[in-house]
């Protein structure tokens, strides 16, 4: 779940469920996919989203560099695995804690980081 970007959420959910959906499909085949789940990265992304001075534009995304994210994903794939959170702990620790942790409460931390972010936006405007 996420609060006050539910289209977003919707499109990271989709796309984990079309990984999954067609791997199966084609597990006769062998065709191999692998869903690739990334954190904030170092890319051009922050700055494009005007979010440079949030935690995640400003350092949040430097522990994840574009080339790691991309090996990973890519030892993953060769290894024939289902998915992967990559490529920093602290997006492993994440993708671990939203397989146990309640909707509700993720929702609740989700709704507290959109609206940081919202506040960020809204000073710029």
């Amino acid at each position: 779940m996420a609060p006050r970007e539910a289209v977003y959420a919707a499109t990271k959910a989709f796309v984990l469920s079309f990984a999954h959906s067609l791997r199966y499909e084609l597990k006769e085949s062998g065709i191999v996919v692998t869903a690739l789940q990334t954190g904030p990265t170092d890319t051009n992304f922050f700055h494009q989203a005007g979010m440079d001075n949030t935690e995640v534009g400003s350092k949040g995304k430097s522990e994840s560099q574009p080339r790691d994210v991309a090996r990973q994903g890519l030892d993953v794939l060769f290894a024939g695995e289902d998915h992967v959170y990559a490529a920093s702990a602290k997006t492993k620790f994440e993708g671990m804690l939203a397989n146990v942790t309640p909707g509700v409460l993720e929702a609740a931390m989700h709704e507290k980081m959109a609206n940081l972010l919202k506040n960020v936006v809204d000073s710029r405007l």
